[in-house]
């Protein structure tokens, strides 16, 4: 594949007078373009399968295709993952977070296509499964190889990953905010402006591409008599928030620890990889079977798919049949097991699909468990008589939020997600609330997320939001500093070459008459002059110094010292005191080492 070299298109913006990354903010904006078509393209199979559903409704022989339906596409699912390609780590959504953290944000083109038409496979057939983990992967293989054209490197690799993440969430979800901060909260965690800036464009661009095909309604329809009536908050009712947010909690840390024990379990069976997602979809049918004979409806099972059918009905204030009277708590008592039984069915079969090696998401599911959880919670306060202005609906909304921020340990994104796919500015007090609640009960009983229990098995680290935090607290001071070899700069080549066979070191401080730090002479510069040995005593260390590294002064905070290495490719960089003396050398390993101290150190804490 040829590459289009982006040093060339950096001097095109420079001499036209833009930024010196202008050409980023035009890749952001075609990446959201092309994400919201092919947003589009993805949802259009999915709403069909559901069209297709309810146009079965009341079919006599509809248990079978209850009981078979998820097993094909499981079967379908493993397949296409064993021939497209076997890379990846999990659902979508992890599989990025590993790119970024250990592939400098590469991702091969056949994971997307792989993402795509398992997951169609998967949901389609009524896995238990949401479409945002693969439109996200989707969106970050586009941007990955975007990046990869370009020859940007790793510096631009991830916020171009991320730009092409943001724009498939913002398209799928309608929520171009919640894209935005979904990427930068869980994925690429940074928050600078160089970073949010494209994303911001990409995210934009790809929400309006969509909107302009499907229209700009809401993902979920709430309702204007919702939105009068319903939607009533005071100081009073924090102490219902605060128990829907520790139940969600709770709910959340055991959804988590669900994925984790089935996805071990399938991991360690003997069954062929192709062939565990059709038995988890076979059980995932036993499950609907079961369900669809007590219950009794004629109908696809309510945890089957994505959930959003579910969802809407759960935030319609008319479906819990409430009167003006306060309902008596063992006349409830149906309704509730029923919206319990539903949220806990939803778990299970989550856990079933995605665990066992099904395509797709887990913010969907969340967002179901959530909505079903925080009915019920409202419809027993109701029936208690507390609030009885306020509807079930209305906690349904909450615990959507505080759900999917106790399972992604994300509650920036779990708040603005809501909000937006509501279009409901009434919630947000109660949002940020039971949100909070939720995620510190769910990471005290569990530390891991949906998207990071399989990272911490393979030992990536991802730390916390406060890494920067830790820098900036640290100085070279805190370094392990290493002796410099100087040179002078009218030295010959030879003399370096001689020191370098002699002591074995390859990096050389270079230093003029005066004792000033000049530059430095680095192992490739070496290597490369090496190649022409005949020449070396030709030339002088002058003529190999590079005078264009950044060099390090002991006022600096180690996030700054971080930096200058991410934009050099050298080992080592000087650091110079306050007079522009040389000190020493200081190493890309012993800033890494000294980081992870700190961070090990700032989590037992």
């Amino acid at each position: 594949m040829k590459r289009i070299h982006t040093p060339k298109l950096r001097k095109i913006g420079l001499r036209l007078g833009f930024e010196r990354d202008w050409y980023l903010y035009l890749v952001a904006t075609v990446i959201g373009v092309f994400m919201g078509l092919a947003a589009v393209a993805f949802i259009w199979p999915l709403r069909q399968s559901e069209f297709l559903a309810d146009q079965f409704r009341g079919y006599q022989n509809l248990w079978l295709l209850v009981l078979l339906g998820p097993g094909i596409g499981g079967l379908i699912t493993g397949v296409l993952c064993t021939l497209l390609t076997k890379e990846g780590v999990g659902p979508g959504v992890t599989s990025v977070m590993y790119a970024v953290q250990r592939k400098k944000g590469k991702l091969s083109w056949k994971i997307g296509l792989r993402k795509w038409l398992a997951s169609t496979a998967t949901i389609g057939s009524g896995g238990s499964a949401g479409a945002e983990g693969p439109i996200v992967t989707i969106g970050a293989v586009v941007g990955s190889n975007i990046a990869r054209l370009l020859g940007t490197g790793s510096q631009h690799s991830a916020t171009l990953l991320g730009c092409g993440a943001a724009a498939g969430l913002a398209s799928v979800f309608n929520a171009p905010i919640a894209g935005i901060f979904f990427v930068m909260e869980l994925i690429l965690r940074d928050f600078s402006l160089k970073t949010f800036t494209p994303i911001v464009i990409a995210a934009v661009v790809s929400s309006a591409t969509t909107q302009g095909i499907l229209g700009d309604a809401a993902l979920f329809d709430v309702g204007d008599s919702f939105v009068r009536g319903d939607l009533k908050f005071n100081v009073l009712q924090i102490p219902t928030f605060l128990i829907l947010g520790l139940v969600c909690g709770l709910l959340g840390s055991v959804f988590v620890r669900s994925l984790d024990t089935t996805e071990r379990l399938f991991a360690s069976s003997r069954l062929p990889i192709y062939v565990r997602p059709m038995v988890g979809g076979l059980l995932l049918g036993v499950l609907g079977l079961g369900i669809y004979w007590f219950v009794s409806t004629g109908n696809i099972p309510k945890f089957y798919g994505n959930g959003y059918p579910t969802i809407e009905a759960l935030l319609d204030p008319n479906f819990y049949f409430l009167t003006d009277a306060h309902e008596e708590l063992h006349k409830a008592t149906p309704i509730l097991l029923a919206l319990i039984g539903l949220a806990l069915v939803k778990l299970i079969a989550t856990s079933i699909t995605v665990g066992s090696g099904g395509a797709g998401g887990l913010f969907a599911p969340s967002l179901m468990i959530g909505a079903a959880t925080g009915g019920a919670v409202g419809y027993a306060v109701h029936a208690i008589g507390w609030f009885p202005g306020t509807s079930p609906a209305f906690f349904a909304l909450v615990g959507m939020a505080a759900l999917v921020s106790a399972t992604t340990h994300a509650p920036l994104t779990a708040i603005l997600i809501v909000y937006e796919v509501t279009q409901s500015y009434e919630l947000i007090l109660p949002l940020m609330f039971a949100a909070v609640v939720s995620t510190i009960v769910s990471r005290f009983m569990y530390r891991e997320s949906v998207y990071t229990f399989k990272l911490s098995r393979l030992g990536v680290r991802l730390g916390s939001m406060s890494d920067l935090t830790v820098l900036r607290r640290l100085t070279p001071e805190d370094l392990n500093v290493q002796p410099a070899t100087c040179v002078q700069f009218s030295d010959s080549a030879q003399h370096l070459v001689d020191l370098m066979e002699s002591t074995g070191i390859a990096e050389f401080v270079v230093k003029d008459d005066h004792g000033k730090y000049c530059g430095m002479v680095t192992s490739e510069d070496l290597r490369s002059a090496l190649v022409y040995r005949e020449s070396i005593p030709l030339l002088q260390v002058s003529e190999l110094q590079r005078s264009d590294l950044p060099t390090i002064t002991n006022e600096e905070t180690l996030d700054i010292v971080l930096d200058k290495f991410t934009k050099s490719d050298v080992q080592s960089l000087v650091i110079l005191s306050d007079r522009g003396e040389i000190m020493g050398l200081i190493s890309r390993s012993s800033l890494m080492s000294r980081y992870q101290i700190a961070l090990d150190e700032d989590t037992n804490q």
